[in-house]
């Protein structure tokens, strides 16, 4: 798939979603964390690409991973509002600020 055409899948399936609605997919260990800092779609991209080159850094800087449980309780108490997108099997997921 081109850039543009897998950019702009990306950015037509990125959704605002509370974070209860997301909860299956951290119990299925899918849910990924996304700094706030960060651009989605360009991580999302990052993924899409199997860029190893690219996510290392973030992952080393706790920029991307695995939800962690201390996380998930946060965000299920504040009934955190989330960016999330697709990428199979994951599910990105960053705290709407």
């Amino acid at each position: 798939m081109s850039s543009d055409l897998l950019n702009e899948k990306l950015n037509l399936e990125t959704a605002k979603i509370d974070w209860q609605m997301l909860q299956p997919h951290f119990a299925r260990g899918a849910a990924v964390y996304v700094a706030p800092d960060l651009d989605l779609i360009t991580v999302a991209r990052y993924v899409a690409d199997d860029c190893a080159a690219k996510l290392s850094p973030l992952m080393a800087a706790g920029q991307f991973q695995l939800v962690s449980d201390e996380q998930a309780k946060t965000f299920l108490a504040a009934n955190q509002e989330m960016w999330a997108v697709v990428v199979a099997p994951w599910v990105l997921v960053q705290p709407v600020l």
